[in-house]
């Protein structure tokens, strides 16, 4: 078997090295569980003793995301734990629009070779962000694959399950022409959009991560990894029924992801100057020659997660959400207009 062993490790597959890394997250895993996780670290699956006591009819709600070209600004700064955070807040926020709290969450990484600081970095982000998020980290996948990943580069997937009480679902349903819409602020690019910013700023503006960011003096990689903001704390502070519906603005932007929640006789009407738009994406527009109405199909633009409330329940709505009014509803045919 050592025989075995040493001879899968020289092929790219170190076993005993899995292990060991496997055995040393323990305590990072355990800070994100309660009572309700049953069995030990490292089974074939995760329990989760579900009870839902005080919900009539709790509704299981799922979903699986990754982090996309971001992973690039993080090989290229040999950090870590910021992408680990962006892929659970990334899928929290994705339930969060139904009105879901999360459950928990599992994670995949594929890999060219299992490096231990790479792994601890990320496994650092994953717990951190799950204990934000009261989330427990049930259970995950390595996978050391020689020859489909390149030279210390490796690629992630999150997978999370949540719940909301039946009656409690928001899926648009009530939107209706007259609602206000809300946008929650971003905190950057998010997890989108990273293989248009990275062709602009590193091909054609020939900057470096370590560059300063025109006019600023932030560093460019810092901008590029600020963490995928986590909206679902701040939502479920928001009395049930107030909100109509809620769009995670990710990939397609305002553009594409505003439709999936809008009935087919809405639209929604955005003001594009309701807000100030972050300096990031003007440098993309303006160094790309990017279209403006490409900008908002393929970033969110300062907007990470929007809101539709009635117009009673704007004024409240937006103070409790620290949210700014950026459009209406009208009278359409599910589409997303912008008023610039």
């Amino acid at each position: 078997m050592t025989a075995q062993r040493k001879a899968y490790a020289r092929a790219g597959v170190d076993v005993d090295l899995g292990n060991r890394l496997k055995r040393n997250i323990q305590r990072l895993v355990k800070q994100t569980h309660g009572p309700q996780i049953l069995g030990k670290i490292g089974g074939f699956g995760g329990l989760f003793r579900a009870s839902f006591r005080d919900m009539r009819d709790p509704i299981l709600v799922s979903s699986i995301d990754g982090v996309g070209t971001k992973l690039k600004i993080a090989f290229a700064l040999k950090k870590h734990d910021t992408v680990g955070a962006d892929l659970v807040n990334h899928c929290v926020n994705d339930i969060a629009v139904v009105g879901a709290r999360p459950l928990f969450f599992l994670d995949y990484i594929g890999c060219e070779k299992l490096e231990p600081r790479v792994f601890d970095q990320l496994l650092r982000g994953f717990s951190r962000a799950c204990r934000s998020a009261g989330c427990a980290l049930i259970g995950g996948e390595t996978a050391q694959m020689p020859g489909m990943y390149r030279q210390s580069e490796y690629d992630l997937a999150g997978c999370i399950v949540g719940v909301v009480d039946r009656a409690k679902i928001i899926d648009g349903h009530k939107i209706k022409s007259g609602d206000i819409i809300l946008g929650l602020p971003s905190n950057g690019l998010h997890t989108n959009g990273y293989s248009l910013a990275r062709k602009i700023l590193f091909e054609k503006m020939r900057l470096k991560p370590s560059s300063r960011l025109p006019g600023s003096t932030t560093i460019l990689g810092a901008e590029l990894l600020r963490v995928h903001k986590n909206y679902q704390p701040l939502l479920a502070k928001v009395p049930s029924g107030m909100i109509k519906g809620l769009a995670h603005i990710t990939g397609g932007g305002l553009i594409d992801n505003l439709p999936r929640i809008l009935p087919k006789n809405c639209d929604a009407v955005i003001d594009t100057n309701s807000w100030r738009v972050p300096r990031i994406f003007q440098i993309l527009q303006q160094n790309g020659n990017v279209d403006l109405a490409e900008m908002y199909q393929v970033f969110n633009m300062g907007i990470g997660m929007v809101a539709i409330v009635s117009k009673r329940d704007a004024a409240r709505a937006t103070r409790m959400l620290n949210a700014k009014r950026i459009g209406f509803t009208a009278r359409g045919s599910g589409k997303t207009k912008l008023s610039v």
